[in-house]
């Protein structure tokens, strides 16, 4: 018999040490867990090392987890074993896959990385460790810290669910600049923790120890629990004046740090472009509304702005840009709270629009002369109104903007297309973020705003001297923000004995020219002789920017040749310096007595999207049914993140991946926030033509069940019926019981009834009806109550804190209704029903006792068991009359 632990641990951004057991408490001994992280000039090396014991007579399963940052690149992972080292190692991502494949036919492999948390990868690989044998694994990764607010920040986050003997966190920082402030913070540190915690912080070092004891880590002496669960946060920054900035330089390369202050603040122009679509409705239109009330706070008096919202229509707040001043602000804030989640998404309109207002502005002269203009906007879903094709898109807002704007574009979700917001944003100037859906998404939106907001200088210009550059990372900018940092890198000629810089920017008073030169022989031996310093850690940040930087370029590439150059020679340099970038896979192989293979990818965001909403094949979650929008293949064609960048590296790997009875072959993908769900190529013959009777979300979980029922046609079912909330939900089947085509809504305060059919909508309140047909687009409010109707498309009922009830009226291949819940955490505990026993106490578990396939689970809903597997099932909330969905798949009787 073997018995099962997981061992997870941690990153530079989170650590988290998992230790559970089915059968021996802590069979799987952690005896020593070290993190070392040494951060020399922002480049962070880090080094995580853990050593286990299998203290059991039997073999016991480790599985060893690492929590990275998504901009880090992994270099290097082997794992020990009595004695014997397993390597990873890192090779192009087409022939890693070619050997992945071989050993699924052999079934041999199994994923190796999932995803947790808005800014993490999580790296995933497992081993049996025979009885009393001892197993070392160590993870190495790079990544160069990003300057965001005036500050760098490591946060780990600390979760070891066992005592560990020889825990800690090592931090050496070594900033030749001088270092301005260092603080650190911690949510889970008690007085006797604190004792573990020691820093020593000199001009140029600081060296953070995080080192407690067994005994400290206890949560009370009797206890075997420990304390450490949490964050733990190191912030600093470096000395800075108003010059050249710094430039240091190691083994014949560079790496030049510019960050200015104390400027004064350029003047915006800025139109914030807000998506109201129904599917904004609920918490996502009400965190909008708290976050723009909140940013327009923060506007400046020299500002100018306006507002304009979107949906089927588009509608200026004003038709022109105002200054912001307090009354402006005020009006705006007015509209704000009136905006409201309703219609379709015309999301090329509302951005000419935006352009057109800005263009008009500089035509009448009303903005100031030297003035930063920045388009913001933030949409959740794809275009389903007006023109639909993204391409088209990107290029009417191209051409429309010029240049002469910034863009940014804000995705809400996952319903967005990032692939298709990042290209827009990088070919106008400016950069994509997605916003979590979350209890804190207006603060993710404020924050944005933060970093965006006080612009000081404009088109700056970096020059050196062309005959002694070798090699050299973007050199020009179009915006500085105060608080963030320009970084560029690269290799000098050897004969070089001093290096010059020429800076040149404009700012809001004048134009600037800095100045500086840099002895080669002197800053080198800055570097001399430090215990800080790892290698040639300046090449090594050269290639790491170069990297980004060139994947960035291929996105926005107009040129297919340019593209293919531009990821050649980043996939050059990934295989050079051994980094895990979207280009390249690690292959780690395993004792022979196991399975021997294991691949590591590293996805990009809009892979994301992919596996979230699929978890089996290509498809995503669109509003729009038209291909070239949705921008993915069909049904069994694997798209790899390769194919992300549009060249010759992509391949339909459906046609390698082995057709054996019952194999699959678990792909790495990331999942935002669903870290147990991975991606499996299977046959076609499991895709369905059915659309399920109801799709639920289950509450804070990323699970969608599709269930069938049995019940009879036209006899009322009750669906939902939750007496603190004041809601009650029935429905009836069509005669051939394959739909439902009847809903009966009720409230009861305000005292509202929703009779709604395949012909329509009858509202009924205060003794009054009123008929609302599908025909015609159609809202009202009744204290606080929101029921829109978008026409031939949906009903949508609202109010805050509670649920909203969304029935989608599908009319092809035969009209009927479709029901579903948003924000179902809304759900009180007292709600039952067909639908609504589903809102609590439900969560999926493994199958007990036998061995048990990727698509099956047990749902268990309040102690009830039901098996369930993964099947395709149509979805009924997407306009496309093809878009499917991946569920949990469940039949019962009422």
């Amino acid at each position: 018999m073997e018995g099962r632990a997981f061992v997870a641990l941690l990153s530079i951004s989170s650590l988290i040490v998992l230790a559970e057991n089915t059968d021996h408490k802590n069979a799987i001994e952690i005896y020593s867990l070290h993190v070392d992280s040494t951060v020399t000039s922002r480049f962070a090396h880090t080094v995580i090392t853990s050593r286990l014991v299998n203290k059991v007579n039997e073999s016991q399963e480790a599985v060893f987890e690492v929590e990275l940052p998504k901009t880090a690149f992994i270099t290097n992972f082997s794992m020990s074993i009595d004695g014997e080292t397993y390597p990873g190692t890192i090779k192009e991502k087409a022939s890693a896959q070619e050997q992945y494949d071989i050993a699924v036919s052999h079934g041999q492999s199994a994923g190796l990385v999932k995803t947790t948390g808005r800014k993490l990868e999580q790296f995933h690989v497992s081993v049996n460790v025979a009885s009393d044998s001892k197993v070392t694994f160590e993870l190495i990764y790079e990544e160069l810290l990003k300057r965001q607010l005036g500050k760098y920040e490591l946060l780990f986050k600390v979760r070891p669910k066992q005592l560990v003997k020889h825990f800690q966190i090592d931090v050496h920082i070594f900033e030749p600049q001088g270092i301005n402030f260092l603080e650190t913070d911690s949510t889970f540190m008690t007085n006797e923790l604190t004792e573990a915690l020691t820093k020593v912080q000199n001009e140029t070092k600081a060296h953070i120890l995080f080192k407690p004891t067994i005994a400290q880590q206890k949560k009370s002496p009797e206890l075997e629990e420990t304390l450490l669960d949490g964050d733990f946060i190191i912030r600093y920054d470096v000395k800075r004046s108003v010059s050249a900035g710094d430039l240091q330089i190691v083994n014949g390369y560079f790496v030049h740090y510019f960050a200015p202050s104390e400027m004064p603040t350029f003047p915006k122009n800025v139109i914030f472009v807000v998506d109201q679509s129904g599917s904004m409705s609920g918490r996502k239109i009400e965190q909008t509304r708290d976050a723009l009330l909140k940013i327009l706070e923060d506007l400046r008096p020299e500002d100018h702005f306006s507002l304009i919202t979107f949906n089927s229509l588009v509608t200026e707040w004003k038709n022109t840009l105002l200054q912001a001043t307090g009354q402006n602000v005020e009006s705006a804030k007015r509209y704000v709270k009136t905006i409201m989640a309703r219609g379709g998404t015309d999301i090329n309109k509302a951005l000419l629009t935006a352009a057109n207002t800005l263009d008009k502005a500089n035509y009448a002269e009303i903005l100031q002369t030297h003035s930063i203009s920045m388009i913001i906007l933030l949409t959740d879903g794809q275009p389903t109104v007006g023109v639909q094709d993204v391409e088209i898109i990107q290029q009417n807002i191209q051409k429309a903007i010029k240049g002469k704007y910034v863009l940014y574009c804000l995705g809400f979700g996952f319903d967005v297309s990032y692939k298709f917001l990042e290209k827009m944003a990088l070919d106008n100037g400016g950069i994509a973020r997605r916003i979590y859906e979350d209890s804190d998404s207006d603060l993710q939106l404020q924050g944005f705003y933060q970093e965006v907001a006080t612009p000081i200088l404009k088109d700056i210009e970096i020059q050196y001297p062309e005959n002694s550059i070798l090699e050299l990372t973007q050199n020009s900018f179009k915006l500085f923000f105060d608080g963030s940092e320009i970084v560029v890198a690269g290799k000098i000629d050897n004969e070089l004995d001093v290096l010059p810089v020429e800076i040149q920017a404009q700012s809001h008073t004048r134009n600037l020219i800095f100045k500086e030169e840099a002895n080669v022989r002197e800053k080198e031996k800055v570097f001399q002789h430090q215990k800080y310093i790892f290698g040639n850690f300046i090449e090594r940040l050269w290639a790491y920017l170069t990297i980004q930087q060139l994947l960035e370029k291929s996105i926005s590439a107009q040129e297919e040749q340019q593209k293919n150059l531009q990821v050649a020679r980043a996939l050059e340099l990934s295989l050079k310096y051994s980094f895990v970038t979207p280009l390249t896979s690690m292959v780690v192989t395993k004792p022979d007595d196991q399975q021997k293979l294991q691949l590591a990818n590293k996805p990009t965001e809009s892979d994301n999207e992919k596996s979230r909403f699929t978890g089996f094949s290509g498809n995503k979650r669109s509003k729009s049914p038209k291909k070239k929008v949705l921008s993915y293949r069909r049904h069994h064609d694997e798209i790899r993140s390769d194919e992300y960048f549009g060249v010759a590296l992509a391949r339909d790997y459906s046609q390698r991946v082995p057709k054996i009875a019952g194999q699959r072959a678990i792909l790495f993908e990331m999942t935002e926030q669903s870290p147990d769900i991975f991606r499996t190529v299977q046959t076609p013959q499991l895709l369905t033509n059915e659309y399920p009777h109801f799709l639920l979300q289950l509450p804070r979980q990323n699970d969608v069940i599709c269930l069938n029922t049995d019940g009879q046609p036209q006899v009322s079912i009750n669906l939902i019926s939750d007496p603190d909330k004041g809601i009650s939900v029935t429905g009836k089947l069509g005669r051939n019981r394959n739909t439902f085509v009847q809903f009966e809504i009720t409230y009861l305060d305000p005292h509202v009834q929703l009779h709604v059919s395949k012909e329509g909508i009858v509202l009924s309140y205060g003794g009054h009806a009123t008929k609302l047909p599908w025909t015609k687009s159609a809202s009202s409010t009744i204290q606080g109550l929101k029921i829109a109707v978008e026409k031939e498309r949906s009903l949508t009922v609202s109010a805050s804190d509670i649920i909203t009830i969304k029935i989608a009226f599908v009319k092809s291949p035969n009209r009927f209704l479709g029901l579903y819940f948003m924000d179902t955490d809304h759900f009180s505990d007292k709600a039952s029903g067909l639908l609504g026993q589903f809102y609590f106490d439900t969560r999926l578990e493994s199958n007990p006792g036998a061995s048990q396939r990727e698509d099956e689970r047990v749902l268990s809903v309040h102690g009830q068991k039901h098996r369930v597997t993964r099947q395709y099932k149509k979805d009924y909330r997407l306009e496309s009359a093809t878009g499917t969905i991946s569920c949990w798949s469940l039949r019962i009787t009422p």
